[in-house]
């Protein structure tokens, strides 16, 4: 009897071919929820005001989160180098789209533009407020508009009558040097009569740096496959381009010079001055400390890593120091005053607040962040610092509970680096927050907010234990690169062996 080949080929043939059309489909579908997301925060940013359209802006957001999440999960099928290029071209086209309208729901970077244009000045933005007289001949229409009601968005009128875009016009700037630094460079080489959009492509160029970075960052860690989709998690998440660069917030330079200290290099002096330029944007990187120096026991290093740190502080701080003495920390004690984190005011705790009462909520917000601190350097992987700062950071802010979304940017950073995709409902929470209040008077909304986001964290937790639970007992390895080593200066790591099967 003789055999005949069969009529269908074996289904091991078929595994092959049918996993590369599922890789291509998945990357046409990326695509395509790309090019929606991209459209949709385009619209989003030209449809009006937090103070006026709230609604539809919450909508809007919405939507954008949806198909963010979407195409995070489809990325992952497709396959390597497809990712790659779908991850930098939607990290430039969302960026780009965001810089379709001025800013309409935050007015910061009007004083960043401010102090630019101080600083040109030869004038240190610490020693007058932008309503001092002293600075009337820096004014101009667009930051100072003459012969209006001054009731529009944004606009504020000083009780000397000066109407202005600029918040808080009648106190010093409270942001720190290299902030101050970013603003001046902008200013600097921008056009005449450009107005808000230097500051905005500034922005953009940062987000996609960051981008850039966390993809380099997984590569050199021997990661490729799952850098493409991690680094999604920032280039594509909607809080980017809608406050990264709709709204230009600085922040944003403090995520890339936090995602380069974590992911370029080890505990010491390079990871130290990244970290301190971090600090000297925005005071929040100084949380991502205790995983810089996870797993250290060195004295040695540890004290490297600080001392840098305070240094470049230090040094950012010299030149207006001496152009302005004390008054260097300009309106940032009473900001941090008014915002509710000096002791006796807790309105920010609004999670403990629901279990204990007022007056033990910021002892017990204080406690719990040191404790999580000592666990995150005791404890902590030397390999994969950012995980570390990724749980003290997500911890304060889900204790602190700030109404502004912005705060979180360098949540989604630490999250890209990591994978840990649960952290993302954290600024979900203050996005919700801050356009809600609005359209929900007398909800407690920042309780429901954040406790949403509390109890999505410990679900992730659980269920990634659960996945790792799974894999051990079908003989895998919780993490195949869990071998890798750290990333230094003169040597990247070889890549790990993929685990076969």
């Amino acid at each position: 009897m003789n055999d005949t080949a069969p009529a269908h080929p074996r289904p091991s043939a078929d595994r092959p071919a049918a996993r590369g059309t599922t890789a291509r489909v998945a990357a046409f579908v990326t695509a395509v929820l790309l090019a929606a997301l991209t459209a949709v925060v385009a619209d989003t940013v030209r449809a009006g005001d937090d103070v006026h359209d709230a609604g539809r802006l919450l909508a809007g957001y919405a939507v954008a989160w949806a198909l963010f999440a979407a195409a995070a999960w489809t990325v992952r099928k497709a396959p390597a180098r497809a990712a790659t290029a779908l991850v930098l071209v939607g990290a430039a086209a969302v960026a780009a789209a965001a810089l379709a309208a001025p800013p309409r729901t935050s007015t910061d970077m009007y004083r960043y533009a401010w102090d630019g244009r101080v600083q040109a000045a030869g004038i240190s933005p610490y020693a007058h407020p932008p309503a001092a007289p002293q600075l009337a001949r820096l004014r101009d229409d667009w930051l100072f508009p003459a012969g209006t009601s001054c009731t529009g968005w944004g606009l504020t009128r000083t009780n000397e009558g000066l109407c202005t875009r600029i918040n808080r016009p009648t106190v010093p700037t409270i942001y720190p040097p290299v902030a101050e630094g970013w603003f001046a460079a902008v200013h600097l080489l921008s056009p005449s009569g450009s107005r808000h959009k230097p500051l905005q492509i500034g922005g953009a160029v940062l987000a996609f740096g960051t981008t850039t970075a966390l993809l380099a960052v997984g590569r050199r860690r021997g990661d490729p496959h799952r850098a493409p989709a991690r680094a999604a998690l920032w280039g594509w998440c909607p809080a980017v381009p809608f406050e990264a660069v709709d709204n230009a917030h600085v922040d944003t330079l403090g995520v890339l010079l936090t995602v380069l200290a974590l992911g370029t290099a080890t505990a010491g002096t390079r990871r130290g001055g990244l970290l301190g330029a971090a600090v000297a944007v925005k005071l929040l990187p100084v949380l991502a400390l205790p995983g810089a120096l996870s797993g250290q026991r060195g004295p040695a290093r540890i004290a490297r890593t600080v001392a840098v740190l305070l240094a470049v502080v230090a040094l950012s701080y010299l030149p207006y120091v001496i152009a302005s003495g004390a008054g260097v920390l300009g309106y940032l004690p009473g900001y941090l005053q008014e915002e509710g984190y000096q002791p006796g005011d807790v309105h920010r705790f609004a999670l403990l607040r629901l279990l204990l009462p007022d007056a033990a909520a910021e002892a017990a917000a204080v406690l719990l962040l040191v404790l999580t601190a000592g666990y995150v350097w005791w404890r902590g992987d030397p390999l994969r610092p950012w995980r570390g700062a990724l749980l003290l950071t997500g911890v304060a802010l889900l204790l602190m509970s700030p109404g502004y979304p912005w705060y979180a940017l360098l949540v989604i950073g630490l999250v890209a680096l990591d994978g840990r995709w649960e952290w993302l409902a954290v600024p979900l929470a203050g996005t919700v927050l801050y356009l809600g209040g609005r359209l929900l008077p007398g909800v407690p909304l920042q309780a429901w907010t954040y406790g949403t986001a509390a109890v999505c964290v410990a679900l992730g937790a659980v269920l990634r234990a659960h996945s790792a639970r799974h894999r051990h007992r079908k003989g895998r390895p919780p993490d195949p690169y869990r071998h890798a080593r750290p990333f230094s200066a003169s040597r990247a790591p070889v890549p790990p062996t993929r685990p076969s099967g």
